[in-house]
């Protein structure tokens, strides 16, 4: 007897996704709720669990194939004898000459794509996805690649040569080569998104500088006795973003969104934080940030850089957002012009810090300086409207007792 394993409930409004990688093959035994499958989203990768224990059947689907949601694709079968079927080649593949797997990413590549089991296993080992040469489909690493790393680095033995060409293959020109790669579907989806703000939304940015003298003054202060009592480091993060809920509350239209022919102003602030994933920018939103204080604020951004990277992040922790804060400063950006997140009207850059000379009370003095931007839509927020904005958030840096006292 077979247990179907069907595509779960992936989230509102989301009908289908892409299968990512196949963490288990056919005759392979599996515990019950041990990850089989990697579903990419518009939004998030996630595992596919087996519903029962027993022995991977038939792979009804191939990786990178789109399914849809009560889709069955694969058994589970009670004993030993499962089938041991692959997927067969699809209509439109030529069986007649042998297919060449696309090259992995080369050393030092940041761009590598991890499932989220293989995420895991990457961060409890701590092994390099780098140095690891994948076995998967397209190079891609497998689970049981991180495994044999993680074994290999325990008795020191030397990662495995990759395997010389097959009699026949004609070696790649050195320093040519050229890898093709299919876009993930978060990809994809991050992509279409964009271009739709730049096509619908009169896009328009404003910048000013911020002297971050008093903010690190603050943190270097506190910040020890900040991770003793609340066990979370003190970052700019938790000033910016109760400075832009003071901002927000006062043009209430920068938090605004637009819908058909009205606009919806909200009496709440969920501040979607960008944050870096290892398939792509992603954007938790930070639920009711105007009444946290900045422990709180810290630890929710904390759990959500985590989460990003171990592929944990769910439909829900992205789901709304009212504004977005984008932190190029932490790669080392000195000044952009960030794309809103729609329907958002607006958000804001955070760029490096950087001494610079500047004048206060008619001296040249070298303070730490960064440049914020807030790009927004002018349809809905006029530029005096967003100057007024961004010189609150400006202010409150400046002199954060006025985060204190709502000025």
């Amino acid at each position: 007897m077979s247990t179907e394993v069907k595509v779960p409930v992936l989230g509102e409004s989301i009908s289908e996704a892409t299968v990512g990688e196949w963490l288990k093959k056919p005759g392979e035994a599996v515990a019950q709720d041990e990850p089989i499958c990697s579903l990419e989203t518009d939004k998030v990768a996630i595992d596919v669990n087996s519903p029962t224990s027993g022995v991977m059947g038939e792979l009804m689907v191939a990786e990178g194939d789109t399914v849809v949601v009560g889709a069955v694709i694969t058994t589970i079968a009670d004993g030993a004898g499962a089938g041991d079927k692959t997927v067969s080649p699809r209509k439109d593949e030529d069986t007649s000459v042998p297919s060449q797997s696309t090259p992995a990413p080369a050393e030092g590549d940041d761009a590598v794509v991890l499932s989220p089991a293989v995420r895991r296993a990457v961060l409890e080992h701590g092994i390099d996805p780098t140095t690891v040469k994948g076995t998967g489909k397209d190079g891609r690493l497998t689970k049981e690649d991180v495994l044999a790393a993680a074994e290999a680095k325990k008795s020191g033995a030397a990662p495995a040569a990759a395997p010389a060409p097959a009699a026949g293959e004609a070696p790649a020109a050195s320093g040519r080569n050229v890898e093709r790669v299919k876009m993930t579907r978060l990809r994809q989806t991050i992509a279409k998104r964009l271009k739709s703000a730049q096509d619908t939304a009169a896009l328009l940015t404003t910048f000013n500088d911020v002297d971050m003298t008093a903010v690190m003054e603050a943190r270097s202060k506190y910040k020890d006795l900040f991770a003793k009592k609340h066990d979370v480091r003190l970052g700019f993060m938790g000033f910016f973003t109760k400075a832009a809920c003071l901002a927000l509350k006062d043009v209430p239209s920068v938090n605004a969104q637009i819908e058909g022919d009205e606009i919806l102003y909200h009496d709440f602030v969920d501040v979607s934080v960008a944050v870096s994933a290892p398939n792509g920018l992603v954007v938790p939103v930070l639920r009711d940030a105007d009444k946290k204080g900045f422990a709180q604020i810290e630890k929710d951004i904390a759990d959500f850089g985590k989460r990003a990277k171990e592929g944990a992040l769910t439909m829900e922790d992205m789901k709304g957002g009212t504004f977005t804060i984008s932190n190029g400063g932490v790669f080392g950006s000195l000044m952009s012009t960030p794309i809103i997140n729609p329907p958002q009207s607006a958000v804001l850059g955070l760029h490096r810090i950087e001494d610079r000379p500047v004048v206060v009370d008619g001296q040249i003095v070298i303070r730490p300086m960064m440049y914020i931007a807030l790009s927004y839509d002018h349809r809905i927020i006029d530029g005096r409207e967003a100057v007024t904005a961004l010189k609150i958030i400006k202010e409150a840096i400046e002199d954060p007792t006025r985060l204190l006292i709502d000025l």
